[in-house]
């Protein structure tokens, strides 16, 4: 016979974090790969740089080094141009990777990602509907954010549709991985139609924001871009880090997650914004991404652990390193001219999409347990 608690002790060990040093030596691995990737996409395109003269700029950027006139030209493109791109190309990776664990998470089933919940596409038409009505009456509001009306309302098209997708699936109490992608078809199908409208209607420089935000685009990279994502993922990292747990006890179902002591309900909602406000700030700077949230953690799982206090951390490192990757390619593949990076992705992700879907029919999973 099992000794009392056994089994109530087997659970709590599901919910116990496993420390940062069993899986120190992923981190390194993860760290110094991002390093190389990120000096690498800094180092390529159509201005190259080398090691030195990147860390030479990058002390006269700083005013540690004297300026001289002679690399005016090359310190301009690679102080304005190409550090805000690498960084904002690695920031959304991080988000997007973080964002697909989450979801996957909440929702638990591995096929989940931003885009399939209507996350991606609700921030689009949001940021769509300023590109187009900003400066209407009718839109006043947005006019008055300024800099910051793209972002809000593309969080609050985000929000909306990822909360139409989240209600529809858990209709009966418990989450209908069927009801999921039908719910988050048709909410894609809803606001892609409306970007699409928005699109029609456009004058030709709003069409080409529209047009480029739907391909996924780091051409239009800046500070403050960067500065504005960063500051929301740094903020929403560290609240996702501190719901790991939760998010391990919710593997063993609501009720089971509820009977330890966690309010699942209070954690889920907390954890939907928080997610979506990462999203939305990161896709209104560079536009509509797909597959990268749904690719990282499944890799990481498949690699490692399904345990979230590495995963969050783990898909942030992943996410971004595979993200500079993209960039790159992006950049090289049909040089001297740049091909949109969600395109990149799509091809890439949309086979392991497949792949994922094929596994869990032959294995008759009808859930997702980590």
């Amino acid at each position: 016979m099992a000794a009392p608690g056994g089994e109530r002790g087997r659970r709590r060990a599901l919910t116990r974090a496993s420390g940062p040093r069993s899986h120190a030596g992923a981190y390194l691995l993860l760290g110094a790969s991002l390093a190389l990737a990120l000096v690498a996409s800094a180092a390529v395109g159509a201005f190259t740089f080398t090691p030195a003269q990147m860390g030479r700029y990058l002390g006269q950027g700083l005013g540690w080094v004297p300026t001289t006139d002679a690399e005016a030209l090359g310190r301009g493109v690679f102080l304005q141009l190409r550090l805000p791109r690498v960084l904002l190309s690695g920031l959304t990776g991080a988000v997007l990777g973080v964002s697909g664990t989450l979801m996957q998470g909440l929702f638990r089933n591995p096929i989940v990602e931003p885009g399939l919940a209507g996350t991606s596409t609700g921030a689009a038409l949001g940021a769509a509907l300023v590109f187009v009505l900003g400066g209407a009456t009718a839109f006043s509001a947005a006019s008055t954010l300024g800099a910051l009306a793209v972002p809000v309302v593309a969080f609050a098209g985000a929000f909306a549709a990822t909360m139409l997708v989240y209600r529809l699936s858990t209709s009966f109490g418990t989450v209908n991985v069927f009801t999921l992608l039908l719910a988050g078809i048709a909410v894609n199908a809803l606001c892609a139609a409306g970007t699409g409208f928005l699109s029609y209607v456009a004058r030709d420089p709003q069409a080409r924001n529209i047009t480029f935000w739907n391909l996924g685009t780091f051409t239009t990279a800046e500070w403050r871009g960067v500065t504005i994502v960063a500051i929301v993922f740094g903020c929403g990292l560290l609240w996702c880090l501190g719901e790991a747990k939760t998010l391990n006890a919710l593997m063993l179902g609501e009720d089971e997650a509820a009977s330890l002591g966690f309010d699942v309900g209070r954690a889920v909602r907390r954890l939907l914004i928080v997610n979506t406000v990462m999203v939305a700030a990161a896709t209104a700077m560079v536009g509509v991404i797909a597959f990268v949230g749904l690719v990282v953690p499944h890799l990481l799982r498949l690699v490692r652990s399904s345990d979230y206090t590495f995963l969050i951390p783990g898909s942030a490192l992943l996410g971004a390193l595979l993200m500079e990757v993209v960039d790159i390619v992006a950049r090289m593949v049909i040089a001297p001219a740049e091909l949109p990076v969600g395109i990149i992705t799509a091809v890439v992700g949309a086979p392991v999409f497949l792949l994922i879907l094929l596994r869990q029919q032959r294995a008759g999973v009808a859930g997702f347990r980590g």
